[in-house]
């Protein structure tokens, strides 16, 4: 008996600080539990996202979009809203993003005009590296350098020699200044040294219908629209822009295959959202971006607009903003071209 009264003796002392113990343990998990509960990322998404293109309807940011779009609602569990914000080359819905609260309930599809933007305009209201985030790299779209086929250039090799013969005389069309178009144009003009006349459209159809007629000589377009032309042999295709060849054509070489060193250039479609948006919400978009990239119905729309699914991280596609930004600031700077 003396052992257990000695044994109850020295609980019934301990039982004050196990007692509090146990309550410091509860504080903790009560702490972390409400922690968790008021963090920024718990419970996202609550109600439905608004899906920010920059452009107008119908075209090639629009349709990819809204490919993510009828998939990344059901992924989040709440509708994912594509609103379209057309204005100044996507400076208008682009900047409307930056400006939001970065909750998670404002995203934007991003393309290559923007990096273009950063140097272009002289004056913006956003900054592309400071007030808004990467979330995921979309896609890419090769662009295609096409003649009219009165032009006697058979490769890119024959072209920069007729070009270089005939300085000043060949027009090269675009859909407009400032688009990737026509700084991919500006782009061969810097890396060839040839000399050619800008002629700037208000949109890629109206340069295509006078590429056809022969109104002017070559365009560096984005290949969708002009692959039904390449095919009935309307114009005729020398290289694709990008680094690698397009695997609709595969027959088909890149400019830098060509000859021209070091030419790449695409149209690249990102989801970005506002600066200070949670880690947390940027990791989930790029996870389920990335996922409905690999899914076969949505591999097979891309396709139908000559767009190559970009799976990666944040950080890849910051990587790349970076590089595309700093590559078309030194082609404005060459080029002369500004916006005020």
């Amino acid at each position: 008996m003396p052992s257990v009264q000695l044994f109850a003796c020295r609980v019934t002392r301990g039982l004050p600080q196990l007692i509090a113990a146990v309550a410091l343990v509860g504080i903790a998990i009560d702490a972390n539990a409400q922690a968790t509960a008021t963090s920024p990322g718990h419970g996202w998404p609550s109600k439905a996202i608004r899906y920010i293109v920059p452009f107008p309807p119908g075209g090639a940011t629009d349709i990819l979009a809204r490919s993510v779009a009828d998939k990344l609602g059901p992924a989040l569990g709440q509708p994912v809203v594509v609103e379209n914000k057309p204005g100044a080359a996507g400076n208008v819905g682009t900047e409307f993003v930056a400006r939001a609260t970065p909750d998670g309930y404002t995203i934007l599809m991003v393309t290559v005009a923007q990096s273009i933007s950063d140097s272009l305009y002289a004056k913006l209201g956003y900054s592309l590296t400071r007030d808004l985030v990467p979330v995921a790299l979309v896609a890419l779209v090769p662009n295609v350098m096409v003649v009219n086929p009165s032009v006697p250039a058979h490769t890119v090799k024959e072209f920069i020699s007729y070009a270089k013969a005939n300085p000043g005389k060949i027009n090269f069309a675009s859909s407009g200044s400032g688009t990737s178009i026509h700084m991919s144009g500006e782009l061969f003009k810097m890396l060839t040294g040839v000399d050619m006349v800008h002629v700037p459209y208000k949109g890629s159809a109206l340069a295509l219908t006078d590429l056809i007629s022969g109104q002017v000589s070559v365009m560096f377009d984005n290949l969708p629209p002009s692959m039904p032309h390449i095919r009935s042999g309307k114009l005729r295709a020398l290289a694709v822009t990008t680094a690698k060849r397009y695997p609709g054509l595969p027959d088909l070489p890149t400019l830098s295959e060509a000859g021209v060193t070091g030419y790449e250039s695409s149209a690249w479609f990102g989801v970005m959202a506002p600066a200070n948006t949670p880690p947390e919400i940027v990791a989930r978009l790029n996870n389920e971006v990335n996922r409905i990239m690999t899914l076969p119905d949505v591999k097979e729309r891309f396709d139908q607009q000559g767009a190559i699914p970009s799976p990666g991280t944040p950080e890849d596609f910051a990587a790349h903003i970076q590089s595309e930004i700093a590559k078309w600031a030194a082609v404005v700077k060459a080029s002369g071209a500004k916006v005020e």
